[in-house]
């Protein structure tokens, strides 16, 4: 099937920060593709380099075949992580505003139904809360019906029940054929929406997969956090990986808590061989928890990994940087007792 959005080795910085590093991807029609990575990591600007807002330094793009800057706008809709609109004006008459934009535009009381404010359409925008008017913002990218939809960061500042509105009609719109681009801190909402991630990491993509294969890969095993004063050399002789958990996750030192132990690789149905040996040997313990791995320890490997190589990298710099100064200070200091 032919890419509705793409990019090939796609590079732009900023002074001297990279903000993508030669990102390449291909989304097809009617796909969902989850855009993830830590603060920082490009995920905007690659937004932007393919709604045509900012030229890349290098690379090319194409959306439904034409370059970002000459795609049908009837076609295209974004949602920028910050949108503000006036604050005067009801949730109809925005969205009759941002329809008049269109030679083709959805009725606004349609569009207003669709995110779930149908009884909210005579309310100043100011007058509604934060997760309101962030409806209303998503509904203004709805009102041209496009067939290619960028939204960053949608759901940001919506309660639970609105955010499953809003979850529910971008799946609807990629049932009929609607290409979404969607970036996300919400691991959930990715791993709901997302027919494919991506995870971007200084400006690079370091993996592109569906979740299911994402987590296969990169997530782990099960975990079985067992509460309880034990020591780890309790469980020598139980017949799965035996580790005690640490109290923060990343590239930072790291120190082992003294409430629990997890065992790794446990299935549900083997989870009472563990209760034997914990009954059989007497090791007290206040509770069990069976977690699968999900979409957010991917996120936190791969990211964890990224946050490694750049503080390694940082620190060669900086070794070679003295190294340097040292020579220099050598070499000058001979000079001065010739």
């Amino acid at each position: 099937m032919e890419a509705v959005v793409e990019a090939s080795e796609l590079r732009k910085s900023y002074g001297e920060t990279v903000a993508l590093a030669g990102v390449s991807v291909a989304i097809e029609r009617g796909e969902i593709f989850g855009l993830i990575g830590p603060n920082g990591a490009g995920k905007t600007t690659l937004v932007r380099a393919l709604t045509g807002t900012t030229e890349p330094d290098s690379g090319t793009a194409r959306v439904l075949g034409d370059p970002p800057p000459a795609t049908d706008r009837n076609r295209l809709a974004v949602l920028p992580q910050a949108f503000s609109p006036p604050d005067r004006l009801t949730a109809h008459e925005l969205l009759s505003y941002y329809a008049g934009l269109y030679d083709d535009a959805r009725d606004p009381e349609e569009v207003l139904a669709d995110v779930g404010l149908a009884d909210a359409g005579d309310t100043w925008y100011e007058a509604l809360s934060g997760g309101q008017q962030r409806r209303v913002c998503v509904g203004a990218t709805l009102v041209n019906d496009p067939d290619v939809l960028f939204l960053d960061e949608p759901t940001t500042g919506i309660d639970p029940a609105g955010r499953r509105t809003v979850w529910r009609l971008i799946e609807s719109l990629s049932a009929g054929g609607t290409t979404v681009v969607l970036t996300t801190h919400d691991m959930a909402e990715a791993e709901r929406l997302a027919d494919r991630v991506g995870l971007l990491a200084d400006g690079a993509l370091v993996a592109d997969g569906t979740p299911t294969d994402l987590v296969d890969e990169h997530g782990g095993s099960s975990r079985l956090t067992i509460e309880t004063a034990a020591k780890p050399a309790a469980f020598d002789e139980l017949a799965y990986p035996v580790e005690q958990p640490s109290d923060s996750r990343g590239g930072e030192s790291r120190s082992p808590t003294t409430d629990s132990i997890v065992v790794r690789a446990v299935t549900p149905p083997e989870i009472g061989d563990v209760v034997d040996y914990l009954e059989e040997r007497e090791i007290a313990y206040s509770g069990l928890e069976w977690t699968e791995p999900g979409l957010e320890e991917v996120y936190l490997e791969l990211a964890s990994r990224a946050e490694l190589g750049r503080t390694d990298a940082a620190d060669r710099n900086r070794a070679g940087g003295t190294e340097t100064e040292t020579r220099d200070d050598e070499q000058t200091s001979a000079g001065e007792t010739a």
